[in-house]
């Protein structure tokens, strides 16, 4: 049997040999997401919905406009560890009467949408991403509120939270919440400090305390509809704009919340008719190598990406000094009618001659306003006696100088390798892209496993040698092998994806359809380049 299997693999062209790797990693992509989508598994869903009760993702299904697209953003987070995997909120953007919104919505199927560690890591992105492009930020509200066993790592950084919601309104960036269940204790300040509150009859508990702590801290025995019901709220305190009959009322409430903002774009619309990619986006499966070491042209990925080429569009992509630097590919191109840089690693290493390249590059965006898109698959700078005397360091400072200052909107996508500073240089999480997205053959680490596994044995024996001791490398092989292994782990997308280190996984093939809603949301706002940068070492 392996044999025959062995003889069919041969026989498969290199395409089709990538392809059935990029499918199985998808698989696996779609187990991993599938943990999330459950909640909390069917006993706690099963329970939630005989209550009457929606799940998370019907309220945002019916939320938002029917037959837009809803992108899930940061779906794996908590992946790895003892958390539910979606950290017990679903978050994303949603398009609602005709407005572009960031959507947070508890999962009570969760433990009771409590919120642990991962759950704030996420909200706190949720709400970068929010602010960032300037979107209202609707909270699907039904949480217990913390996760006591971990309250150390929620308690301090939480406050965070609601500091952001005061600020987002006092930049005009409306804020709504709707109640659907439990809002006690620090959750109650979610609604408390929205601009719109809407809460449903009978469901809605929103109170600071409820009624065991009130009687144990003043000896008042009280009930939660007199203490924290949504009719309460909405007759006596005030705390409630709008008294929703059940939960299907709700969303509709909050619908025409959405409708009556008086919300429109600032930024610039994209222009004229857009035609469909001149490849097909189906054969961006067959495009990365199964080892990463192998390069591949990432012209082929972008082709696939970006508008085709026609009337108003003659070229689909414009490469920007394709003789020099050729390491590094970077040119023009529109994406759904707007235009985008690009820069794209074409080999895993960068030199001088790439880092000066990117660094014009992403001047020249700044100077016409324009939005850059990276996309990785880079080992990182070159070292070696000849590329340090060269001055890599301070090209590589200059690229990096150039990323850190650029005002205009960056994107990244990380289809391969994103090693070392060449994470940095190309614009990775660090370095505050809009949005990040990672395809599941990227890997990320500070050095490949084996690389950085050898470093280690090297300096082992350095070290043993200073001491006067012998090395023992069968002894040590061991240690070698398990570094490799969890630098392995730790450097793959599930894992990072996991830490909130991207805003999800994606399928290759729906890369064009996601930066299209995200270059959609950068239009919120006008975008102004960079008029000025550090100081670049020359």
């Amino acid at each position: 049997m392996t044999e025959t299997m062995q003889d069919t693999t041969e026989e498969l062209s290199v395409e089709q040999q990538r392809r059935a790797a990029m499918l199985t990693k998808l698989d696996e992509l779609h187990a991993e997401q599938a943990k999330a989508i459950e909640g909390g598994g069917e006993k706690y869903v099963t329970r939630h919905r005989e209550r009457g009760k929606l799940t998370a993702r019907e309220r945002i299904e019916l939320l938002v406009d029917e037959g837009s697209a809803f992108l899930e953003l940061m779906p794996l987070a908590g992946w790895g560890s003892d958390f539910k995997v979606g950290a017990s909120l679903v978050t994303g953007i949603g398009v609602v009467e005709g407005v572009e919104c960031l959507i947070v919505a508890n999962d009570p199927t969760v433990k009771g949408g409590a919120l642990n560690p991962w759950s704030l890591k996420k909200s706190f992105r949720a709400g970068e991403i929010a602010e960032k492009n300037f979107l209202p930020l609707i909270n699907l509200t039904e949480s217990g509120g913390a996760d006591l066993p971990t309250q150390k790592e929620i308690f301090i950084p939480g406050g965070k939270g609601f500091r952001d919601l005061t600020r987002a309104s006092a930049r005009k960036q409306p804020t709504i919440s709707v109640v659907f269940g439990n809002s006690t204790a620090g959750g109650a300040y979610v609604p408390g400090m929205s601009d719109y509150v809407i809460m449903v009859k009978e469901q809605a508990k929103v109170f600071l305390a409820g009624p065991p702590l009130v009687k144990m801290a003043t000896g008042e025995v009280t009930d939660d509809e007199s203490l924290g019901g949504a009719e309460m709220h909405s007759r006596i305190s005030g705390s409630s704009d709008f008294l929703a009959v059940d939960e299907y009322d709700a969303i509709r409430l909050a619908r025409r919340t959405v409708a009556r903002l008086n919300w429109r774009k600032q930024g610039d619309s994209p222009t004229g008719d857009y035609l469909e990619p001149d490849r097909d986006p189906e054969e961006l499966l067959d495009l990365i190598p199964t080892d990463l070491k192998e390069p591949f042209d990432p012209r082929e990925a972008i082709l696939r990406i970006v508008d085709g080429s026609g009337p108003g569009n003659e070229v689909a992509f414009d490469e920007f000094k394709p003789l020099y630097g050729s390491a590094l590919c970077v040119g023009w191109a529109r994406l759904h009618g707007r235009q985008i840089g690009i820069l794209a690693n074409a080999r895993g290493v960068l030199m001088s001659e790439e880092a000066q390249k990117a660094a014009q590059f992403i001047q020249l965006a700044n100077q016409k306003d324009t939005p850059l898109l990276f996309l990785h698959n880079t080992t990182g700078y070159m070292v070696g006696t000849e590329y340090e005397q060269g001055g890599i360091i301070k090209h590589g400072a200059m690229m990096i100088n150039a990323v850190s200052n650029s005002r205009v909107p960056h994107l990244t996508v990380i289809m391969g390798a994103s090693y070392g500073a060449g994470n940095y240089g190309m614009n990775g999480r660090a370095y505050d892209p809009r949005f990040l997205f990672t395809w599941p053959s990227a890997k990320s680490a500070v050095m490949g496993p084996q690389q950085l596994a050898g470093v280690l044995e090297i300096v082992a024996r350095e070290s043993a040698e200073k001491k006067g001791q012998p090395f023992n490398a069968e002894e040590f092989s061991g240690i070698k092998e398990m570094v490799e292994a969890m630098v392995e782990e730790q450097s793959l997308p599930y894992f990072l994806s996991g830490m909130v280190y991207d805003d999800g996984v994606i399928d290759p093939r729906d890369t064009r359809t996601v930066l299209g809603i995200c270059l959609s949301v950068i239009d919120n706002q006008p975008i102004e380049g960079a008029m000025n940068f550090g100081v670049f070492r020359m």
